[in-house]
């Protein structure tokens, strides 16, 4: 019996990427504290900036689960950056309105997100930014087939 590890054919692309974006996610996570902002809460309040949106939408573009949406949005509402309205569409709904002060944050916010961005990007020589971007949208956007989503294993009861 061999203990030789199997031959690889390809780049670990899958670890790559994990660790890129590992990186990149610490860093931003790191710049936005300075501003008492997680990257969720950026995201989310960028998105209901755009258009009336409801929190089961902002979820979906923020590829967030619905305990977690509701956790970033109660942090939103209790630091004053967002507050839960009725739709002036659909009275059934309930949709997350920016506040002034969420206005200012998510500007604030923007500017460092574009920030981090372009010193990560600035990493890279400047003929392969564009391509490096134009390549992750593809792969994004058009190539790769998100898959199926992880199985959550349900906790087990401890016992005391």
């Amino acid at each position: 019996m061999s203990s030789a590890a199997p031959e690889r054919t390809e780049r670990d692309v899958t670890g790559l990427l994990n660790m890129a974006g590992h990186a990149l996610s610490n860093r931003l996570a790191a710049a936005l504290a300075a501003v008492d902002l997680t990257p969720r809460m950026q995201c989310v309040l960028v998105h209901a900036l755009e258009e009336e949106r409801t929190q089961i939408q902002l979820a979906a573009l923020a590829d967030l689960d619905k305990t977690t949406m509701v956790s970033t949005v109660d942090d939103l509402e209790r630091r004053g950056l967002a507050e839960r309205r009725p739709s002036a569409t659909d009275r059934r709904a309930r949709i997350i309105a920016v506040t002034a002060a969420g206005r200012a944050a998510a500007e604030e916010g923007q500017r460092i997100v574009d920030r981090v961005h372009a010193e990560a990007l600035g990493a890279l020589p400047e003929q392969a930014r564009e391509a490096f971007v134009a390549a992750l949208r593809q792969l994004v956007d058009g190539g790769l087939e998100p898959g199926p989503r992880p199985v959550r294993r349900a906790r087990q009861a401890t016992s005391r």
